[in-house]
């Protein structure tokens, strides 16, 4: 094989899997949002034990982990929209994906406790 033509999967190719998986997430996150909330027509019972079994920390930290991937597709969607549209996004895809991550990190820190505030008290007491 010639020198320089085996892909090495750098910062871009991580962040398309990224994309994807959050992608995916999210969609069956809505799915089972759809299927639990039509359960009220079917039995209200069924419903409420539903809804109580979201109440555990173990849900608690799923949710947690659904804020971080809808909000890290989103930003990388925002950054895919500026290389795509930005005649100089190409050139600076790396930083921008950087900041991407730079810009998630600080706003999934700010998440921590407002999202798992109902786990930490739950465990750790008020």
């Amino acid at each position: 094989m010639p020198a320089g033509t085996l892909y090495r999967g750098r910062e871009g190719m991580w962040s398309w899997v990224a994309h994807r998986v959050t992608g995916v997430l999210i969609f069956f996150f809505l799915l089972v949002h759809v299927l639990d909330t039509a359960l009220v027509r079917v039995s209200p019972e069924a419903y409420d034990t539903a809804i109580a079994t979201y109440k555990t920390p173990l849900v608690n930290l799923m949710e947690y982990g659904l804020v971080a991937a809808i909000l890290f597709h989103a930003l990388n969607g925002l950054r895919v929209i500026a290389v795509d549209f930005w005649s100089k996004g190409p050139r600076y895809q790396k930083q921008l994906l950087w900041s991407v991550i730079g810009v998630w990190a600080v706003l999934m820190a700010g998440a921590f406790y407002p999202v798992l505030q109902h786990t930490l008290h739950t465990l750790f007491g008020k």
